[in-house]
C-alpha cells in the first residue's frame, strides 16, 4: 500500500496495511501549521517526517493506544483531542478503567503492553478540539465532526475544499464496528455510521486495512452497520437456552473462532458481548435471571 498526496493532505499508509497495532495517519501541510493525525502508522515514516518536514500539532481521533502509538516523537508539540476523551491519556489508572479491566493480572499484562509496546506517558494537558469545529490552518480548512460511539469522544475531519473524510475508526473493515469500552455506544456508533454515510465527499481515508477510498464505498456502509444486527441476531439465537456472560463469551460469536493472543482476543470477545447483552436487555429483547441470560 502506497502513501498518497491529495493537495497539502498525505495519506501515510501503516505498517501491515494499517491492522492493529498500526493505522493509517493523516499529514496535513496547513501553511500555518502542519499537523499529524493518529501517529500510530510507522516509526520509520513518522521519524523521517518529524526530521525532514516538522509537525506543529498532534490531532487525535480518539484515545485508543493503537492512534497514538509513536506520538511520543512529538512530545514538543501539542495534543489536540476532544475534552471527553483525553482522561484516559492523563493516568495508565483511568486508561485501564475505561477498558473495563478490573481483574489486577489483567490490568499488569496490559499495563506491560502500554508502557513497552505502545510508548504510553502520561498527558498532562490539551487543546480541547470542539464537537463542528471549523478550524483553519491557512491554506486548509477542516470541518470536525462529531463522531461518538465507538468512543464518547470520537472525531472525524472533513476537508471541503478536497472533499475528503478521514473517518477515524469506522474503518468499514469486514470485522465491523468496535464498541466494547465502557463508554462507548451502540446505538451512537449507528448514529456515527449513519452521519458519516451523509458527508459529501468524494474520498475517504479510514485508519486500518484497505485505508484508503476514492470511489464511494457505497454498500460497505450497509456492510458495516449491519454486521452489528448480524451480531445480534447470533448472540438472540444462542440464547434460546440461558447461558452465563462467560457461557456466551466462549461460544466466539463475535471472532468466530478462538484467536492468539488470548489475553487480547479473549477479553475482547467478552467486552462486545456484554455491550450487546446490555443493548439487547435494554430492548427487552432478552431478560437476565441472575447470571444468566435468555431470550424473551
Amino acid at each position: 500500500m502506497k502513501d498518497r498526496q491529495f493537495g497539502r493532505l498525505r495519506f501515510i499508509s501503516g505498517d501491515n496495511r494499517g491492522k492493529y497495532p498500526f493505522n493509517h495517519s493523516l499529514y496535513i501541510d496547513g501553511g500555518d501549521a502542519c499537523v499529524i493525525i493518529d501517529p500510530a502508522c510507522s516509526l520509520e515514516k513518522l521519524s523521517r517526517l518529524r526530521d525532514k518536514e516538522g509537525v506543529d500539532m498532534v490531532w487525535l481521533s480518539h484515545w485508543h493506544e493503537d492512534h497514538f502509538h509513536y506520538m511520543y516523537l512529538f512530545d514538543n508539540s501539542p495534543l489536540w483531542i476532544s475534552e471527553r476523551d483525553f482522561p484516559p491519556l492523563t493516568d495508565m489508572e483511568i486508561f485501564l478503567d475505561w477498558y473495563g479491566l478490573e481483574e489486577e493480572s489483567r490490568r499488569a499484562y496490559w499495563k506491560k503492553v502500554m508502557r513497552e509496546q505502545f510508548n504510553f506517558r502520561p498527558q498532562r494537558e490539551a487543546r480541547f478540539i470542539r464537537n463542528d469545529e471549523k478550524i483553519d490552518l491557512g491554506q486548509v480548512k477542516v470541518q470536525v465532526i462529531a463522531t461518538p460511539g465507538h468512543t464518547p469522544g470520537h472525531l472525524s475531519f472533513f476537508f471541503s475544499e478536497e472533499e475528503l473524510l478521514f473517518l477515524g475508526d469506522y474503518d468499514l473493515t469486514s470485522f465491523g464496528p468496535w464498541y466494547g469500552d465502557v463508554a462507548s455506544s451502540i446505538d451512537e456508533t449507528i448514529k456515527s455510521i449513519r452521519r458519516l454515510k451523509q458527508i459529501p465527499a468524494k474520498k475517504w481515508i479510514a485508519c486500518h486495512e484497505n485505508g484508503l477510498f476514492e470511489e464511494n464505498p457505497g454498500k460497505l456502509w450497509d456492510n458495516y452497520e449491519n454486521i452489528i444486527y448480524e451480531r445480534e441476531e447470533k448472540i438472540l439465537n444462542y440464547l434460546k437456552k440461558p447461558h452465563t456472560l462467560e457461557e456466551i463469551s466462549a461460544a466466539w460469536l463475535i471472532y468466530g473462532k478462538p484467536r492468539k493472543p488470548l489475553e487480547f482476543f479473549e477479553y475482547n470477545e467478552r467486552l462486545l458481548v456484554k455491550k450487546h447483552l446490555e443493548h439487547l436487555e435494554k430492548q427487552g429483547q432478552i431478560i437476565r435471571d441472575k447470571d444468566q441470560y435468555r431470550k424473551k
